[in-house]
């Protein structure tokens, strides 16, 4: 990498200088093949259009923020986004049908991709792969047999791909409410509803046991996690391993308690009571008032960082913190996973036959996947008044400015949150690394709540989804339709079992949803699953 200058950079830098990160350097031997001409980023403007296929997601405007403008100012890159206009289905089909695709369309691995491949819309990009440097570096080969269409080839480029643990999913409590508690051991199921019981009678205006939104899983899916070793949230396809083949979830034996344990904590009133109606303000509002003692969500950071931040401006003593998954007694702590990560992110980036230059813009999105955009996007653009100038001799190691970090926090919390709206393929594990080396030279009381929570207990408690990636069928196959009416099943039963007035009146919703599930065709689904799943294994070599 030739440094972070801007406008003198390439259009993909590598990491380092060596020949095996540029190509080769035909200097070196008489008999090398030429180093490949790589488009030069910054050379002339580049026009990029981008739609993110989602009805939630609006890309923010190009060029307002400190990271799109210093690339737009030293690469010459403008990128136009396109608006879903709230629905994204509608949208890209009218897009496809009309021929009027973008030149980047970032949606859902799996049936939207293949769908545009199977019409011949997307540019295949196993030839740029090889030719740039950044994803050919970081990319494993498993990712790249994950990634390939059934013709072989390769039209994706994955969203905050990974080779280690990430993830925010997890138990936290109420820091004074556990302190005035006692601090008791809170381990173990058995422990939780004897600390909950003890929140309700102490502090009657406090909600013992906070789910989130349960209607979406959270809470409830996180109390599965505690009464099964290795659980991969399998709540979200229905289905459980049972040797080399998926069964039926309403049958699997730490399910079925998870959903005892959770009605009778909403039976005794220990557990939201609205839990599958209310919203993410309200839940947000009692973060604020410290109004919960426990919480347990598949993302507890967003709404407990501000209410960290919130509460210990009037009382340092209170606050958030994130503890150890629970866990069932007799079960392996290690093997508790109350969140999940996958290896290749939950998207992706395809570029469409439509780019009138497919190469520059895979070119860009090198870039961006490389250590140099990876850190403008989330940490801004370099220099002196940065939070971070340049690299060390290395080529990979930023150069961070210790002083701007722990004395203007506000600018970098701004640039992070466009980030996550920003960075369409970033390297989690340059990200991560780079995040968490940065942050273990500063004093403890300087890491902010979201990097000591995950550093310090989620990240290691999240289990590998990969193997199950591109489960869901196609819509309008035979497998989909079914999967639909399953799914509509699942839904109902999970909201009535949360109320059951009884243990046996618990396990009785699971099991006559079981019987309904098997009648419109439950059994192909979880075939479907189990192909997937077995070729998903096979690629990734296991």
């Amino acid at each position: 990498m030739a440094g972070c200058g801007g406008k003198n950079n390439s259009s993909a830098p590598a990491a380092t200088d060596t020949p095996e990160n540029q190509g080769g350097n035909a200097a070196n031997t008489a008999t090398e093949a030429p180093a490949p001409v790589l488009y030069e980023l910054g050379k002339e403007p580049l026009e990029v259009s981008f739609y993110g296929n989602y009805g939630w997601y609006q890309m923010p405007k190009w060029g307002a923020d400190a990271a799109s403008k210093w690339i737009l100012d030293n690469l010459k890159i403008n990128v136009t986004g396109i608006s879903s206009g709230g629905n994204n289905a509608q949208k890209l089909q009218t897009m496809i049908v009309g021929n009027e695709l973008p030149d980047i369309v970032w949606t859902e691995k799996g049936a939207d991709v293949e769908r545009l491949r199977q019409a011949d819309m997307l540019v295949p990009l196993d030839e740029y792969i090889d030719k740039y440097p950044n994803f050919k570096k970081s990319l494993t080969e498993q990712h790249l047999n994950m990634l390939r269409s059934p013709d072989g080839k390769i039209y994706q480029l994955p969203n905050y791909y990974t080779t280690q643990p990430n993830g925010n999913a997890g138990y936290a409590i109420n820091k004074k409410i556990y302190k005035e508690l006692g601090s008791p051991k809170l381990e173990t199921t058995d422990d939780l509803y004897a600390y909950l019981q003890a929140v309700k009678a102490k502090y009657p205006d406090v909600t013992p046991f906070e789910t989130g939104i349960a209607k979406d899983g959270n809470g409830i899916d996180q109390l599965f996690s505690s009464f099964k070793e290795n659980n991969l949230s399998y709540t979200r396809i229905y289905a459980v391993p049972n040797g080399d083949k998926m069964d039926s979830i309403y049958k699997d034996e730490g399910f079925r308690e998870s959903v005892v344990y959770g009605a009778k904590l909403m039976r005794e009133k220990l557990m939201t009571q609205d839990a599958n109606t209310q919203t993410e303000d309200q839940i947000r509002e009692k973060a604020l008032n410290g109004k919960f003692a426990v919480i347990a969500t598949f993302d507890p950071m967003k709404l407990l960082a501000t209410a960290d931040e919130e509460l210990k401006k009037a009382d340092p003593e209170a606050g958030y913190m994130f503890i150890k998954p629970i866990y069932k007694e007799g079960l392996d702590p290690s093997k508790i996973t109350p969140g999940t990560w996958n290896q290749l992110g939950w998207n992706v980036a395809t570029i469409t036959k439509n780019a009138k230059n497919p190469e520059a813009v895979f070119a860009m999105l090198d870039w961006m996947t490389g250590p140099e955009g990876n850190m403008v996007l989330n940490w801004g653009p370099p220099g002196p008044d940065g939070y971070w100038d340049g690299f060390e001799a290395d080529g990979v190691t930023p150069k961070f400015n210790k002083d701007k970090y722990l004395n203007d926090p506000d600018a970098l919390a701004e640039i992070s949150g466009k980030a996550g709206d920003l960075t369409w393929v970033g390297d989690t594990v340059f990200l991560d690394n780079t995040k968490k080396n940065f942050l273990s030279t500063l004093p403890a009381d300087q890491v902010d709540f979201i990097n000591r929570s995950q550093m310090e207990v989620t990240w290691a408690s999240q289990g590998d989804f990969t193997e199950f990636l591109g489960w869901d069928p196609a819509p309008d196959s035979e497998e989909g339709i079914i999967r639909q009416s399953v799914r509509d099943i699942w839904l109902t039963a999970r909201a009535k079992s949360m109320y059951a007035k009884t243990d046996e009146e618990a396990l009785a919703i699971l099991d006559k949803a079981h019987d309904d599930s098997m009648k419109v065709g439950y059994q192909k689904f979880l075939d479907h699953i189990t192909k997937v799943w077995t070729e998903n294994k096979k690629n990734l070599g296991k």
